[in-house]
């Protein structure tokens, strides 16, 4: 199992990049916003996740463990395949998909294209245990940061740019509001 590249940016194409490690190109799926955030640049580090089937053999890639982390567990349910699982992480970050469990709120996993509330519902069913087994400040943090990312996006910031004006705020600041201002103070500077 391939579980992180470290290399030279080959080629960046639609919704995968090729990842040039020590001369063998690796074709890895990324969502939108790592396409975003990997554009222009030289050289990645993803973590990875190989997906292995009777037909399929396929590398999709991640900047931060806690989205590769939530692929795993939205892939381990059935009826969420690869693509479905991309889908939800392209319009929510882990954080906001772990608040809509939590507040089993299916609007967030519907919005992806064939994702219905069926399949939204069982997410949120098989999902809450194990979000609720998490640390209540961990909690919290979800809370603060799914308001904080809502309230951005509501107000017409893109899903990739909130994510990175709230990654900036330090996660010893709870309050949603003064989260928000901040938030807004980073992407003015923008």
């Amino acid at each position: 199992m391939i579980a992180k590249l470290n290399g030279k940016i080959d080629l960046l194409h639609d919704n995968y990049v090729i990842v040039d490690v020590n001369g063998v190109g690796y074709k890895v799926f990324v969502i939108v916003h790592t396409f975003g955030m990997i554009a222009g640049k030289e050289n990645v580090a993803l973590y990875t996740h190989t997906y292995v089937r009777e037909d399929t053999l396929a590398l999709y890639g991640f900047l931060e463990i806690a989205e590769l982390e939530m692929f795993e567990l939205l892939i381990s349910i059935s009826g969420i395949g690869p693509k479905a699982a991309m889908g939800i992480l392209a319009i929510a970050d882990p954080k906001t998909i772990g608040m809509a469990v939590l507040n089993e709120d299916p609007s967030i996993l519907t919005r992806v294209s064939g994702v219905g509330k069926k399949i939204a519902q069982r997410v949120i069913l098989e999902l809450k245990n194990k979000i609720k087994d998490m640390p209540g400040s961990e909690k919290a943090q979800l809370e603060s940061d799914s308001d904080a990312f809502e309230a951005l996006v509501a107000m017409g910031y893109s899903v990739s740019q909130s994510r990175e004006a709230l990654k900036a705020i330090s996660a010893d600041i709870k309050d949603v509001g003064e989260r928000v201002k901040l938030a807004l103070r980073s992407l003015g500077k923008k």
